[in-house]
Parts: structure tokens; sequence; C-alpha cells
């Protein structure tokens, strides 16, 4: 599923099959990836890659949870449900994400990689280049993790 427009191609097959399952909120959520994937390609001029359309889908899942954090400050939990809802099926074209305990253990081989070009242990101060080298080894492997717990990750690593 590497090529240009594979992505697309597969969400349209997904809301084919969930309109026959009258599956009305999945065949929904599916209709939002499809309008997103579409405009990010039109935006683009051209199909999307699969690392693009998994960075679109990424950029979705963290506006839905941006949301439920307003909507939970709001007292809505109906909204909060339905968004919950709409991660999960998003989440099922992404790879899987990186659990606590291998996030861990890539924040701290990243670390020590940078220490080793730096010369030195990184500091609080190093702490651009060390999301950097968090991210490469996260793409280069493949996986995804959620960026503030990331973030949390390697700020705890530099301060400790």
């Amino acid at each position: 599923m590497s090529e240009p427009g594979a992505l697309e191609a597969l969400i349209s097959q997904q809301i084919v099959t969930s309109m026959k399952a009258h599956d009305a909120e999945r065949t929904g959520t599916l209709r939002l990836i499809k309008t997103a994937l579409k405009n990010k390609s039109i935006d683009k001029r051209a199909p999307l890659t699969q690392a693009e359309g998994e960075q679109t889908l990424a950029s979705m899942i963290k506006q839905r949870r941006d949301s439920i954090e307003q909507f939970t400050m709001g007292n809505r939990p109906d909204l909060v449900a339905k968004e919950q809802a709409e991660i999960l099926v998003i989440e099922e074209f992404l790879p899987k994400a990186l659990d606590e305990a291998g996030l861990a253990a890539l924040v701290a081989e990243s670390l020590a990689g940078l220490e080793a070009s730096l010369g030195h242990a990184p500091t609080p101060k190093d702490m651009g280049p060390a999301m950097k080298a968090v991210q490469a080894r996260l793409q280069a492997a493949g996986l995804r993790a959620d960026g503030r717990a990331v973030s949390e990750l390697v700020k705890k690593s530099l301060a400790g």
C-alpha cells in the first residue's frame, strides 16, 4: 500500500462496505477521512504518498483529542464519545502506535545517539535536536507515537 493514492482507494472501499452494513457513524467518519485526504492531495496537486496520508490522519486524530479536551471541560460526554469513536476509526488506517515502554526505549536510544554526536550529555537546551532525533527514529522504524507523549518523555529524560 505504498503507491500514491492507495490510502484513498482503501478508504473508498471501506465506505462502500460500511454503507452496505448500514453503519452510519463509521461511514460518516470514513467520509471525513476521504475528504481530508482529497483536500490534501488537491492542495499538493498530486496523489498523496503513504507518509503524507498518515500525517494527515495523525493531524485528524490530534484535532479530535483537542476537541475531547474541550468537550470534557464543557461537560459534554455525548460529544466526547463521538470524537473517541472517530479516533478509533481513523487509527485503523495508521501504523500501530508505540506503547509507553517502547517509546521510552526509543527515546533512550535516540538520546544516546545524540550524546555521541554532540560529544556531551544532552541538556534541556538540546530539546530541538533531541525531538528531531526521536522523530527520525520513529519514522525510520515505521512507527508512530503521540507528539505530546514524545515531548514529555524527551523533556523528562533531558531534565533527569
